[in-house]
Parts: structure tokens; sequence; C-alpha cells
């Protein structure tokens, strides 16, 4: 007698620290916590067993994975046992937004929301769109495919040393003068448009990122 081979289910990594998707937009306020357990915010906990439960739901009862490389980025650093990390902090980070990094059938997609005040909520908002995605197959209106389309990640954004025009091991002083001297014509204030300030902006904070500025 033959028996199937069960797939395990996939595993998230956690990613530290934030890595937002350059062609989202980030929200300009945040509100109050909206998702409750049993009349209670949200824990970590609660909020990461929604997330996996329905990128597992995304796969029919013996089928392959159709989610696979799963990334949950976030501004929270975990050991390496999955728990969070004390010694860094215990507080919600100042930024937390989350950016859920993932292959659907394949193809690279990213969901991300920082509209929420804390990890958790942003991380159950993400669940929650995936279960609302995943109605529109269940209804008949699209399929996963159809559904996720918006969603699918651009490629990775240019090196940070490129487009400040500077050398790879460029030290701080370097990095800071090479933006402010970019910054008096990028800024849409200044004209610039807004694309290549985000795309400076975003530069400037991953080399200080890497430089531990």
């Amino acid at each position: 007698m033959r028996v199937a081979k069960v797939m395990s289910a996939p595993e998230f990594q956690l990613g530290y620290p934030l890595k937002w998707p350059a062609d989202r937009p980030r929200s300009r306020e945040r509100k109050p916590a909206l998702f409750r357990d049993g009349g209670s915010r949200l824990t970590m906990t609660t909020a990461r067993r929604r997330l996996r439960e329905q990128v597992h739901a995304l796969t029919p009862t013996g089928k392959n994975w159709r989610a696979l490389n799963l990334v949950l980025s976030m501004n929270i650093r975990f050991t390496a046992s999955g728990a969070r990390d004390q010694n860094v902090s215990r507080r919600d980070p100042e930024d937390p937004g989350v950016a859920f990094y993932f292959d659907l059938d394949g193809k690279p997609h990213v969901l991300a929301c920082d509209r929420w005040d804390t990890v958790a909520d942003n991380i159950a908002a993400i669940a929650a769109h995936i279960d609302a995605l995943r109605g529109q197959e269940r209804w008949g209106v699209a399929d996963l495919r159809q559904a996720f389309a918006g969603h699918v990640a651009l490629p990775a954004p240019d090196p940070w040393w490129e487009v400040l025009e500077v050398a790879r091991d460029a030290s701080i002083e370097v990095i800071n003068a090479a933006y402010r001297a970019k910054s008096k014509t990028a800024h849409p204030n200044a004209g610039g448009e807004r694309g290549a300030w985000d795309r400076l902006s975003a530069a400037f904070e991953a080399a200080k990122q890497e430089r531990g500025a």
C-alpha cells in the first residue's frame, strides 16, 4: 500500500529590522488598535497565529504548498528560538510597520501595513486582508493569482551606494555629505520628483542602518 507523502507546513522567518517595500507609501497617521482577542488587545503570539492560519489556508488540503519563502519583517528582534529578544526592547517600536514577503505559486509578493499603532495589529491586518482575498476565490469572483495581482513584489531597489554615488565602504561622514548635496535638488519642495526623493531617502536609511548610525 502506498502512503502519500505529507509535506510539512512552511516555516516563517522573522526579519529585523523592517524592510518596507520601496514602492509602497507609508501611512501619514496611525490609528489605535482595532483587532481584539476575547475583548483584549492582541498579543504578538495571537497575531502571528492568525497570519499563519490564513497563509496555510491558501493551499487546499493534500496539495503542494502555494505560499513559500515566508518572511515577516518588522522592527522587533527575535531570538533563534522564535521568542522576542527582551535584551533589545520590551515595548513596541516607534515604527510598528510590518511587511510580509512570500512567494505565491513561485512569484514574489509582499503585503505591508503600518496603519495601526502596534506591530501585532498590523500583522493581524495583513491576516485579515489575506482572508478577504481568499474570499474572492471562494465566491468565484477571482482566483488567487488574480486576487493577489496588486501585491506582486517589485525588484529590489538599487544599492544605496549607487543611489548616493559613493563608494561601497564610504564613511558615515561621506554618506551624510552625499545625502545633503542630493537633497538640495531631489526634495519635492525644491522641485524634485516624489519618486526620486523616496528613492534617495530609502538609500540613506539603508546606509545608516548598515553603518549603525
